[in-house]
């Protein structure tokens, strides 16, 4: 595991933005630990993920036109990240996000910011089941917009439809990479080498979740 990436890890749990407990699931799935990038809520946290995702993207080999982020989460994590990569990087990209449902007034519209066109590239916090990326490749395509990659907070590296992760579905279907800072198999890393009871008390809960539901280790 790299510094940042422990750093990360630390921030987070620090931040309760990574929790332990029985949490349900957009998939329907029961998790032992839940990554809630809605808890990024002061300026401090938002400033610390920006530089974490600009910092990943100025170095990604990657060609994207447009940052999107699918509503809600991804819409504050790809305003932050737009910012610092111009602020830090001297990258500057147009951005936008999707409304739930279409507006019918003012400018109207199903998304708010650039025009959604070119090669986008997803800011969001989790992968999961792939669920909420299919339905945002749905919005691709009625607008004729390229996926051009993702970029998540967290890899959870859980089956998806098949036996494979969800992520290597989506990079396998659409044809295109998915970056993470983290992954269940470092947060599992870090909670192995940890003196805190209450945080080693995790372990166990965490590790028979990725048997259940994790990708094969063959």
């Amino acid at each position: 595991m790299q510094k940042f990436q422990q750093a990360f890890i630390e921030f987070v749990i620090e931040q309760e933005i990574l929790r332990f407990g029985s949490f349900k699931l957009k998939s329907g799935r029961t998790s032992p630990y839940f990554f809630n990038a809605g808890l990024f809520n002061t300026g401090a946290a938002l400033d610390f993920i920006a530089g974490t995702y600009a910092a990943a993207l100025a170095t990604a080999d990657i060609d994207y036109d447009l940052l999107f982020g699918p509503a809600y989460k991804g819409i504050p994590l790809v305003s932050v990240t737009a910012a610092a990569l111009h602020n830090r990087h001297g990258i500057n990209k147009p951005y936008c996000f999707n409304r739930k449902e279409a507006k019918d007034h003012g400018e109207g519209g199903l998304t708010v910011g650039a025009p959604l066109q070119g090669r986008a590239l997803i800011v969001d916090d989790v992968i999961t089941a792939g669920t909420a990326v299919r339905e945002v490749m749905d919005l691709f395509e009625r607008t004729g917009t390229k996926p051009a990659g993702i970029i998540v907070a967290l890899d959870r590296q859980e089956r998806g439809t098949g036996s494979k992760s969800a992520i290597e579905e989506i990079e396998e279907q659409y044809q295109i990479p998915v970056l993470s800072i983290i992954s269940l198999a470092q947060i599992i890393e870090y909670l192995s080498r940890q003196d805190d009871p209450k945080l080693a008390s995790n372990l166990e809960a965490v590790k028979r979740y990725r048997d259940e539901y994790g990708v094969s280790s063959d």
